[in-house]
């Protein structure tokens, strides 16, 4: 187990680009969105993209530069929320309608996802929260270095996609590949999607079986619910 952090400008950052920029930075506890290829629809897609791009050039920030996070991150923390808070939960707001077959519904689904993150926990990453729903997954967790996050992402969507596959009697891709993820720059923040995790499954209506909730007591031992 090891201390997570928050994110700091003057430390050094890895950038990974593909379809999204992926920031990694020892330490840092950071905010995952994990979703599955058919719960977003194409012209949602398309219209979300538009409105983020068209927000950040408002603020002199070009959006194809690799770097658009730090260049946002530099105009402030308060900034910085008001962006996640207006685009972040407009995003999985969208998810929460539960386009696609959400197969995550299924109890035994779900909790192949749940194993599958806390297999690890403490081991070769300190988790913090998550919560299985339908067609996504959120999660709070650290890395103790900058090469982890891609590569344990990978690891629990092909593990998850093998398993959930043969459950429902499947094959092919049931992840997205690129998911969402953001490095926390302040405890607001990190407060902030704790509480947005434990209430996301009341927001979106579902029952208690429909599910999977984990949020770990950093002062005493872990819990699933």
């Amino acid at each position: 187990m090891f201390d997570f952090r928050f994110f700091e400008r003057s430390e050094p950052v890895s950038v990974i680009e593909r379809k999204l920029p992926h920031w990694s930075q020892s330490g840092v506890i950071c905010f995952i969105t994990a979703r599955a290829h058919d719960s977003m629809p194409k012209a949602v897609v398309e219209t979300f993209l538009q409105e983020r791009n068209e927000w950040l050039l408002r603020l002199g920030i070009d959006p194809k530069l690799a770097d658009w996070k730090s260049r946002l991150a530099q105009l402030g923390w308060k900034v910085e929320l008001e962006f996640l808070r207006h685009f972040s939960d407009r995003w999985n707001d969208e998810l929460d309608n539960c386009h696609g077959a959400c197969v995550l519904r299924d109890p035994n689904c779900a909790h192949i996802v749940g194993n599958s993150l806390r297999h690890f926990d403490s081991d070769r990453y300190e988790l913090t929260d998550y919560v299985v729903m339908p067609n996504h997954v959120h999660v709070l967790v650290a890395f103790p270095d900058e090469e982890s996050l891609l590569k344990q992402c990978e690891s629990w969507k092909h593990f998850t996609a093998t398993k959930i596959n043969r459950r429902i009697g499947s094959s092919g891709r049931y992840w997205q590949q690129d998911g969402f993820d953001h490095l926390l720059r302040s405890d607001v923040q990190f407060e902030y999607l704790r509480n947005y995790i434990a209430d996301n499954p009341v927001k979106a209506k579902l029952k208690p079986d429909e599910f999977l909730h984990f949020s770990k007591d950093l002062k005493m031992s872990d819990g699933e619910s």
